[in-house]
């Protein structure tokens, strides 16, 4: 793969004397087009529209279909405690109905053509999305649109949707894993946003007004903080034309995009143990520390570092708690990388008389690696890991909308794949067990959902490990 240097083109309308924001090293102005990278035939280009709105296509010619989503920059951390859930119950409101379409036509015209039509919420942003065969981009387009910028908020809808949103949080509370994630991150966070339940609380969404939900659209819901991403086989002007049709005379004013999250999570409270008891035939157990935000420039490292610790069959981790002592069926490592902060985290589940043991395992392990660092087979083996995991998931034209249109909403900017293969191929053993002693000897959290009915029935190794 090869990848071209960015360059800037005025847009068809002119874009002089207009301010402008910065992308990919370069000044853009509202209307301009930048071509982020030229690998054959394949292209990405950028271009700001009137209004802040980022549109970037990626063009892969020989499939035959398209993705396109729209990535707000919402997330349940923007949340007040008062409307704790209010972005993901909007997520749901928003396809009950728009000024044109009903729920149920929405539903019919995505059916009609095969095609798929969803959306999720995550702690930091919102993405809706479509996946159709590229001759139904322009249905795609439309729909996406009008479903994020022309939703109605109906209250007889809301209150339909309030009890969707509730059976899905005792869906969660049924689902051991779903339950211990969330648990998780309050024993990590503790009171700081990131800490609380993406779905909200019973609570929260029982109490949650019309008026506050449609004003939490209305305020968060604009195009400077949004992304329109399409890949697939597709074309960049045709594109803009579709997207300039679907949301006519929205398009208006010189506006820039609202800068990607920065700064320092302040996190006041130490990590700590959550149980959630639950009369399940096996313990569900997650230990972490707080890692990297999404700016560090060593989170290549730490990719590494996760994907040799417990990031498939021949992991340190896989190894030694399955293979060598058999006490788990299920047992990963994982990474979240938020603007400001982030962590790393281990997951097992075994049986109840066994969590103890398995604990113990694991701390062995993080402290082997604190202090003896990896090999230089595990670090290369690791690379190769994830060189074949981001080179597989683009046959997909989804994975490489995410990519592109997470990656522009995250960083503002574009790195090719070939500068990210580069960055992985760059670590060294060195600095993997440099990042791997400052952040496996930091506190850990702990959660665990289980038979237990109270904290101290839990082992002993839980507690010395939440210390």
């Amino acid at each position: 793969m090869s990848s071209s240097s960015p360059v800037t083109a005025a847009g068809a309308n002119g874009a002089r004397g207009r301010s402008a924001t910065r992308v990919h090293g370069h000044l853009q102005k509202p209307g301009s087009t930048v071509l982020l990278e030229r690998d054959g035939d394949t292209e990405v280009r950028r271009t700001l529209l009137p209004g802040g709105l980022r549109v970037i296509t990626e063009r892969v010619p020989g499939v035959r279909s398209a993705s396109v989503g729209i990535w707000v920059q919402v997330g349940s951390r923007d949340e007040p405690n008062s409307v704790a859930g209010a972005a993901h119950y909007l997520e749901h409101l928003l396809f009950k109905g728009t000024a044109r379409r009903s729920a149920a036509q929405i539903a019919e015209e995505i059916d009609a053509v095969g095609g798929e039509l969803n959306a999720f919420t995550a702690k930091e942003h919102t993405c809706y999305y479509a996946h159709v065969l590229d001759e139904d981009l322009p249905l795609a387009i439309d729909l996406v649109s009008d479903v994020v910028f022309d939703a109605v908020c109906a209250e007889d809808d809301v209150e339909t949707e309030r009890g969707v949103v509730l059976e899905e949080i005792a869906m969660r509370d049924d689902d051991p894993e779903d339950l211990l994630h969330d648990a998780f991150c309050t024993a990590l966070m503790a009171d700081h946003p990131l800490g609380r339940p993406v779905l909200g609380t019973e609570q929260s969404i029982t109490a949650m007004s019309r008026t506050a939900l449609n004003g939490f659209y209305r305020r968060r819901y604009t195009m400077p903080r949004m992304v329109l991403a399409v890949a697939g086989n597709v074309n960049h002007k045709s594109v803009l034309t579709l997207v300039r049709k679907a949301l006519r005379d929205r398009m208006v004013g010189d506006k820039l995009p609202v800068a990607p999250r920065t700064g320092r999570a302040r996190l006041s409270s130490a990590p700590r143990l959550v149980l959630h008891t639950d009369d399940t035939e096996q313990a569900h157990m997650m230990l972490g520390v707080r890692a990297l935000d999404r700016h560090d420039e060593r989170r290549f490292t730490l990719s590494v570092l996760n994907a040799a610790l417990g990031g498939g069959m021949s992991s340190r981790l896989f190894q030694e708690v399955r293979e060598k002592r058999g006490l788990a069926y299920q047992v990963y490592s994982s990474v979240a990388a938020y603007a400001d902060t982030g962590h790393l985290s281990i997951y097992t589940g075994c049986q109840p008389d066994r969590l103890g043991e398995v604990a113990g395992v694991v701390r062995e392990v993080l402290g082997e690696v604190a202090r003896d660092g990896l090999t230089d087979v595990e670090v290369a083996r690791a690379k190769g890991n994830l060189r074949g995991g981001l080179v597989l998931g683009l046959e997909d034209t989804s994975s490489r909308m995410s990519r592109i249109g997470k990656g522009e909403l995250a960083y503002g900017d574009y790195l090719t794949v070939e500068q990210t293969l580069d960055r992985y191929a760059a670590v060294t053993a060195d600095e993997v067990a440099a990042l791997a002693r400052e952040l496996l000897t930091r506190p850990l959290a702990a959660a665990v959902v289980g038979p237990y009915d109270h904290t101290d029935d839990v082992p002993v190794q839980l507690h010395e490990v939440s210390k």
